[in-house]
């Protein structure tokens, strides 16, 4: 466990306040389709503007569906398969897929997101945090990656580190109800504490 702790302290400030110093261990990746980051950015903007929940909902499914995207069809069937296997929670199954996925394509975000999610779900959270590291590298914005985070610190009884990355997910999409429950739910947990 204090394993696990130095690397979450260590890894956190590393991808979340300056992801340009992790960027050492993964390729940050352009767009082959100089419109697809274009709409990606446009979507971004208006997810932050969005102030109706369901508006922004729709707004972050469209995100999400450029997300699991990687350009090629083998890897978005790996992708396919990989999900398959982690609804049966066959998480070994959906780790072999995932693990050619980021082999395959390093610079696929969504598919590093994926297995921080499988490791995740499987309590390997020193992996999780490895993973999600490299998602945050790749695309700094992926809110599903920083909730990720968020929950691991949680988790590991991180409050403070938690609210951190729980804020960072609101910069990028304001109207997240989850977020703002956990953001409120900590802030009150954590002003308890300092009583």
């Amino acid at each position: 466990m204090r394993y696990l702790l130095a690397f979450c302290l260590a890894l956190f400030p590393a991808s979340i306040v300056s992801p340009a110093v992790a960027a050492e261990s993964v390729a940050v990746a352009t767009p082959a389709d100089p419109q697809e980051g274009s709409r990606i950015d446009t979507l971004f903007s208006e997810l932050k503007r969005e102030r109706n929940e369901k508006s922004a909902e729709r707004i972050a499914a469209r995100i999400w569906d450029s997300w699991s995207h990687s350009g090629s069809a083998s890897i978005d069937l790996m992708m396919m398969w990989s999900k398959t296997a982690m609804d049966a929670r066959k998480f070994d199954v959906a780790l072999d897929f995932l693990d050619q996925v980021v082999t395959l394509q390093p610079d696929f975000a969504e598919g590093w997101n994926r297995r921080a999610t499988v490791h995740f779900m499987m309590q390997n959270y020193a992996k999780a945090l490895a993973d999600i590291n490299a998602t945050l590298v790749l695309e700094p914005r992926h809110f599903g990656a920083l909730s990720g985070l968020a929950e691991i610190m949680k988790a590991s009884d991180k409050k403070e580190l938690a609210l951190k990355a729980w804020q960072q997910v609101l910069e990028i999409y304001p109207m997240m109800r989850s977020a703002q429950n956990q953001v409120a739910t900590l802030s009150e947990e954590l002003s308890g504490e300092g009583i």
